[in-house]
């Protein structure tokens, strides 16, 4: 599930201790550059907002959350596997991650047509892949550098790349 107005940032883990806490592993920054004061949960395909009461850094990929109104280890139970989302609202304007931009459109800078939706960034070697998938279901890998990025509009969640000749037909 992907929404223009939320970007997938981790998932929720077990519970932690009998108060509602629950363990959060997540995959973006987002909490060293932004402060929200809730994030969404996938719950049944729907996202739903959950409030902070309190949240701490376990490690670099995991934070214990205690979520409002959530004050048992049994309802916290109920949370385990959820994937959570992060408002793009509150997202900070001069840095984007690679969490963020899945689900933007591709532009071809060159000739102005519309590639596809970015499905996954692969940032795994100094040499970043997008899987981009068009209209048609077809899949690009489109390597990608901050010199072929011609604009990233976050309003309308589109990136402008200039893409080499020939690439798409691979």
């Amino acid at each position: 599930m992907t929404s223009p107005g939320a970007y997938v940032i981790g998932r929720i883990g077990k519970p932690h201790g009998v108060k509602g806490e629950v363990t959060m592993q997540f995959t973006d920054d987002i909490f060293d550059r932004s402060d929200a004061d809730y994030v969404f949960l996938d719950i049944d395909g729907i996202l739903v907002p959950f409030f902070f009461e309190s949240y701490r850094f376990k490690n670099d990929t995991t934070a214990l959350v205690k979520f409002c109104d959530i004050d048992d280890a049994d309802r916290a139970a109920e949370l385990t596997g959820c994937d959570v989302y992060f408002p793009r609202d509150y997202s900070d304007d001069d840095k984007i991650t690679a969490a963020e931009i899945i689900g933007y459109s591709v532009v071809n800078s060159a000739n102005g047509h519309n590639v596809g939706k970015i499905k996954s960034v692969d940032a795994s070697t100094i040499n970043i892949l997008l899987t981009v998938t068009d209209d048609n279901g077809d899949e690009h890998l489109i390597p990608i550098n901050e010199d072929l990025i011609e604009d990233i509009d976050k309003k309308n969640n589109i990136i402008r790349i200039q893409i080499p000749e020939g690439l798409l037909d691979l």
